[in-house]
């Protein structure tokens, strides 16, 4: 009888432990160092061919194999370093030693490793930039493997018939990497922590982050793709939103979360900063966006110099309109593009897409890197200056 509670209480034990690794959410890892080594070549053979009825054989050594390199290929399909956190040492395949009758070895093969779209590959010694994968498909050798060595057929002269010299196989190189992840995107979700950036991307994207009413819930970036209709001739435009973790006053120094996540939105051609305006949140929203900008421009003086959009959030919340006011008379004397949203009733969410479409639209790669450069307010194009009126437009988003 007690072994049979026993029995059940095991069986217990690995249902719960299987719903708990099942259940685990994701991690999301944008770092990892890495050694690569690719192969060596193979030794190079000393031979010489004894066959009957063959009365001058001569040398018949063959030559050893090249060894593999190791191959960093960028695919779509991953989104995190993970697979790298603790798997850090890649080897690759050795180059086959040569052989006697003029046989040659068999080159090791090639090890392919995949990186997530956006990886950037730097030297861990010398901090050098080896490759930047914005692309998928893309292939880097990032360790060439070594050629194999010479069989003594190879110094076989008319003057020197039989020769014993031989090559050892080239070494293959070696490499400690450093992977640092930066996600692609076309919008940049920042602001406070509970300022609404998770419920607007849910709300206008497929993405699901995790909600709640608490700070740092999110404590991952996630990525959304954004379908807004086009013009009357029925085109579609698409967009990648990114949300990141919520920055508070000295995140520049380490405070919150920090500043970690800021790289996923230095490729980003735009920045939708978000702001609460509802009556419960008891900080003044001008000064939150203030506090939000200078922790950009203390971080990295290029995030400062992009083109944004300000977004008031919780307008369903705002019962009294003072922060509502406020935030937008301070934005139309900066002459910032501001807009008003609430992400449970859906209120201007279309106008917000719709801008953030044409922004977008307008900002190529190119005039994104000028806008970086000349730095300020002015780089802003005029498409992005201009918001319709609440109710205006017709736009229709749609979950993909």
């Amino acid at each position: 009888m007690g072994r049979l509670v026993f029995q059940r209480f095991v069986f217990s034990l690995r249902i719960v432990v299987s719903l708990e690794t099942y259940c685990r959410p994701s991690v999301f890892v944008d770092e990892a160092r890495i050694y690569v080594k690719a192969g060596d070549g193979g030794k190079g053979c000393v031979a010489f061919r004894r066959e009957k009825f063959v009365p001058k054989g001569g040398p018949s050594g063959g030559d050893g194999g090249d060894g593999g390199s190791i191959l960093l290929v960028s695919t779509p399909n991953e989104n995190t370093l993970l697979r790298y956190r603790f798997n850090r040492e890649f080897r690759g395949d050795r180059g086959r030693h040569g052989e006697g009758s003029n046989c040659h070895g068999r080159s090791g093969e090639d090890s392919v490793l995949e990186v997530p779209v956006g990886t950037q590959v730097y030297d861990e010694q010398s901090g050098e930039l080896l490759h930047d994968f914005s692309a998928g498909g893309q292939r880097f050798i990032a360790a060439h493997g070594g050629h194999g060595g010479r069989g003594n057929a190879r110094f076989a002269k008319s003057w020197h018939q039989a020769p014993r010299e031989f090559e050892e196989g080239v070494a293959g190189e070696e490499r400690h990497l450093r992977l640092e992840l930066k996600l692609l995107a076309d919008v940049g979700l920042v602001g406070f922590p509970n300022a609404g950036k998770s419920t607007l991307i849910s709300r206008i994207s497929a993405a699901r982050p995790k909600i709640a009413d608490y700070p740092f819930t999110t404590l991952e970036p996630y990525l959304g793709v954004v379908s807004v209709d086009g013009d009357r001739k029925g085109t579609r435009r698409t967009f990648v939103v990114a949300d990141l973790p919520g920055l508070i006053e000295g995140a520049h120094e380490g405070v919150g979360l920090g500043i970690r996540f800021l790289r996923h939105i230095e490729r980003t051609r735009l920045l939708a900063q978000l702001v609460d305006i509802s009556d419960s949140a008891e900080r003044d929203p001008v000064e939150d966006f203030e506090i939000i900008r200078e922790e950009l421009r203390a971080s990295n003086e290029s995030l400062a110099a992009k083109p944004f959009l300000v977004v008031a959030t919780k307008l369903d919340a705002a019962i009294d309109r003072l922060n509502f006011d406020q935030l937008r008379e301070y934005c139309r004397e900066k002459s910032y593009p501001f807009f008003a949203i609430s992400a449970s009733t859906g209120e201007g969410i279309p106008q917000l897409v719709r801008g953030m479409a044409d922004a977008v639209a307008k900002l190529a790669p190119a005039a994104t890197e000028r806008a970086d450069e000349a730095g300020g307010d002015d780089a802003i194009p005029d498409a992005v200056r201009h918001v319709d009126p609440p109710g205006a437009g017709s736009a229709r988003v749609e979950e993909v």
